[in-house]
C-alpha cells in the first residue's frame, strides 16, 4: 500500500484542512467524469478516496500513524477498516477495537460521487440543478430481500439472525470472549436458499436516476454538497449510503469571480473617460447607475457594494469591482482627427504631423 499522504501530496504534518483541500483538487482532476478516456482513473479516484477517508478522521489518522497500514486494514475496503488492528484488541479485549462490538445485519450501501457543472448565476444566487448518478436500489421483484418471491428469508442458525458468533480462547490472561462476523451468512443474520434471479439474491439492482440538488448561494468550484441517504442501497436491504456532489461553476462572458466579489473590465471611449458620463450598468441584479467623473484614468475602480456574491452560510454579500480600461480610437474619420489636432494645440501637446509617411521616416531611421 502506498503512503497515504503520498497519495494526497501533503506531509505528516499537515493540517485537516490542508488535507480537504488537497483530496478537493486531487478528486475534480481524477474523477472518472472528467476523465472518459482514462481507464485507470476510477482507480487512482478510489485510492485518493480511501486514503482521505483515513487522514480526515482523527482517530484513524491516529492509528494510521502509529502502526501504519497495519492500523487501518484495508482502507475502506470490504470488511472491517481496522482489520489488520482489530485482532491484537480483540486478543485482550474481547470485540473488534476495545470491546466494541461488529456491525450486524445488511451492510450499508457505499457512497455515490458525481460532478456537477453549475451555471455561473446558479451558483452565486443558489437554486436547484439536476444530477444524474449511476447506483443502486431495491429490486422491486424481491422488494430488496434477495429471495424469490414467494419464499422467505431464513435466520441464520449460526449467529441466530445477529450476523456475529462469539469465541471463546485461552491467553495468558486467562479465557477470554471476542465476537466476529458470522463465515456462515457473512454477517447479514440471514440464509437465503432460493435467490432473486432478477438480483441474483442481491436485494438490489443498477440503475441510472436523477436527484434535484439544491444549490446554496455562494458557492464555487471545488465544494462538495452532501445528500444524506440518496447513495447505492446496501444489499439485501441495507441502508443507503450518501450522495457527495463536487461542484464545478462554469465561467461568465462578462464577470469573473474573486472570492465574494465579482469582477469586469469596464472599457470607456476617450471621450467619456475625459469628460464624464452617466452610465447605465447591467449587474447580475439589474440595471445600475454608474457616474463616470472627468478624467477617469486606465486601472481606476468602481465598486458598487452588495453587487457580489453571497457569503455560504452568512449574511451580507461581496461587492462588484469595475475595473476602467480607457480605449484610444485607432479607427479616426478625418474630421475626428482634425478635432483632436485642434484639442492639442489649444493644450500645447505635440503630435504627429499630417504626413502619412512621417512614421515610416522614423522606423527606418532606426534600422
Amino acid at each position: 500500500m502506498r503512503d497515504l499522504y503520498d497519495v494526497l501530496g501533503v506531509s505528516r504534518g499537515s493540517t485537516g484542512e490542508e488535507i480537504k483541500r488537497a483530496y478537493r483538487q486531487l478528486a475534480r482532476q481524477l474523477h472518472p467524469d472528467a476523465n472518459p478516456d482514462d481507464p485507470n482513473a476510477e482507480a487512482r479516484f478510489k485510492e485518493v478516496a480511501q486514503a482521505y477517508e483515513v487522514l480526515s478522521d482523527p482517530e484513524k489518522r491516529r492509528r494510521y500513524d502509529t502502526f501504519g497500514s497495519a492500523g487501518i486494514g484495508n482502507a475502506g475496503g470490504a470488511g472491517d477498516p481496522f482489520g489488520g488492528i482489530s485482532d491484537i484488541f480483540e486478543a485482550f479485549f474481547g470485540g473488534a477495537g476495545g470491546g466494541a462490538t461488529a456491525s450486524s445485519g445488511p451492510p450499508r450501501g457505499t457512497d455515490v460521487e458525481v460532478i456537477a457543472d453549475l451555471p455561473f448565476e446558479v451558483a452565486v444566487f443558489g437554486g436547484e440543478h439536476q444530477v444524474r448518478v449511476r447506483t443502486a436500489e431495491a429490486c422491486p421483484d424481491c422488494s430488496a430481500t434477495g429471495a424469490t418471491p414467494g419464499t422467505t428469508v431464513q435466520t441464520c442458525a449460526d449467529c441466530r439472525g445477529s450476523g456475529q458468533v462469539r469465541r471463546v480462547r485461552q491467553s495468558f490472561l486467562g479465557q477470554m470472549v471476542s465476537a466476529g462476523r458470522c463465515p456462515r451468512c457473512s454477517g447479514t443474520g440471514q440464509l437465503i436458499e432460493q435467490p432473486c434471479t432478477t438480483c441474483s439474491g442481491e436485494g438490489r439492482r443498477i440503475v441510472d436516476k436523477s436527484y434535484t440538488v439544491d444549490v446554496p448561494a455562494g458557492v464555487d468550484t471545488g465544494a462538495t454538497l452532501r445528500l444524506p441517504g440518496r447513495g447505492a442501497i446496501g444489499p439485501r436491504g441495507g441502508g443507503h449510503g450518501d450522495l457527495y456532489v463536487h461542484v464545478r461553476v462554469g465561467r461568465h462572458p462578462r464577470f469573473e469571480r474573486d472570492g465574494f466579489d465579482l469582477v469586469h473590465r469596464l472599457h470607456l471611449p476617450l471621450t467619456q473617460a475625459a469628460l464624464g458620463a452617466h452610465l447605465t450598468f447591467e449587474t447580475l441584479d439589474g440595471p445600475e447607475d454608474l457616474v463616470v467623473p472627468k478624467g477617469t484614468q486606465t486601472d481606476k475602480v468602481f465598486r458598487l457594494r452588495g453587487r457580489g456574491v453571497p457569503h455560504l452560510e452568512g449574511r451580507g454579500r461581496g461587492d462588484l469591482l469595475l475595473h476602467v480600461a480607457v480605449d484610444t480610437p485607432d479607427d479616426l474619420s478625418r474630421e475626428e482627427e482634425d478635432l483632436l489636432r485642434q484639442l492639442a494645440a489649444i493644450r500645447g501637446e505635440d503630435v504627429a504631423p499630417v504626413d502619412a509617411g512621417f512614421f515610416a521616416k522614423i522606423k527606418s531611421a532606426f534600422k
